[in-house]
């Protein structure tokens, strides 16, 4: 699979990790677009948001919930946005799920 995000999981490509267990890793953005801006993926391979199933439900909470423990160890207590783009309209470039987490600076709204 030539997959940007697996071959990170599979340690074929270097990331700046944050976080890592059996189901997600979690590393810095290469292009931070915040002070605090990192990913956290699974490493189950799924395409985008919308392929998730019933049976990937513990998962997409767990994704959530290492992202919020995260944001508020990296001093983000006084907000953060978690992103998860979908497919080409919404702004996918690198098709794994993923979800990005942007804290430590005013976010705007509505996003670009």
């Amino acid at each position: 699979m030539d997959c940007l995000f697996c071959k990170i999981v599979a340690g074929d490509i270097p990331a700046q990790k944050l976080y890592e267990d059996e189901h997600v890793v979690a590393f810095h953005d290469i292009a931070p677009q915040a002070p605090v801006h990192f990913l956290v993926i699974p490493k189950k391979h799924i395409r985008m948001l919308s392929d998730l199933t019933v049976e990937d439900t513990f998962l997409a909470g767990h994704i959530l919930y290492t992202a919020q423990r995260l944001a508020k160890e990296l001093g983000c207590d006084d907000g953060f946005r978690v992103v998860m783009n979908t497919n080409e309209i919404g702004g996918q470039t690198v098709y794994h799920i993923h979800m990005h987490v942007l804290g430590q600076r005013q976010l705007t709204w509505p996003p670009g």
